[in-house]
């Protein structure tokens, strides 16, 4: 499975905008597409620059930008930036994407959904969800994988408000 470095460096500036204590974590100091970053080395920039360079890098900047993944805004006198709401959106679908792995124990993840045509777009939304962690269509409203990734489609589930409508199962064993 090929995973592009946009959505690797996106993913790595949402894991670390989750982690960060305060709403100061969404703002990165970032004074010009040339200079390193001020104070101590940024390691999620750092990571980038080494793997492919700095002229590599600044084009990879430029490419979030133009795509509308990042924004460069003026915070506090110095140049900021921050994670846009596609940014951010295609973050975690990077990261679905880069976390799974087969589960050891042979079993299979197997989720049935009945939503109502009055949400609809939330259909939409976890029919793309379990693409991205790995599913396949088993039926029409029933999608099985072979990766681990319960507690991902879980939480999924509960930020969307599902609960309701979408049931969960650890298969044993398909003839």
């Amino acid at each position: 499975m090929k995973v592009f470095i946009t959505d690797e460096i996106l993913r790595d500036l949402f894991v670390f905008i989750q982690n960060a204590s305060s709403s100061a974590g969404y703002i990165f100091a970032y004074p010009t597409m040339r200079n390193s970053l001020p104070g101590p080395k940024n390691h999620i920039f750092e990571k980038y620059r080494k793997e492919r360079g700095m002229k590599e890098f600044n084009k990879l900047i430029y490419y979030l930008k133009v795509k509308g993944y990042i924004r460069i805004k003026k915070l506090a006198g110095k140049n900021g930036l921050i994670l846009t709401k596609e940014g951010i959106d295609r973050a975690i679908k990077a990261s679905f994407k880069l976390d799974r792995k087969r589960r050891t124990d042979g079993r299979w993840v197997m989720l049935i959904f009945d939503i109502p045509n009055r949400r609809k777009h939330d259909r939409l939304i976890i029919r793309s969800a379990l693409q991205n962690l790995g599913f396949q269509i088993f039926q029409k409203s029933v999608w099985i994988s072979p990766y681990d990734v319960s507690e991902k489609i879980e939480k999924f589930v509960q930020s969307h408000n599902m609960e309701d409508f979408v049931r969960i199962f650890l298969i044993e064993e398909m003839k």
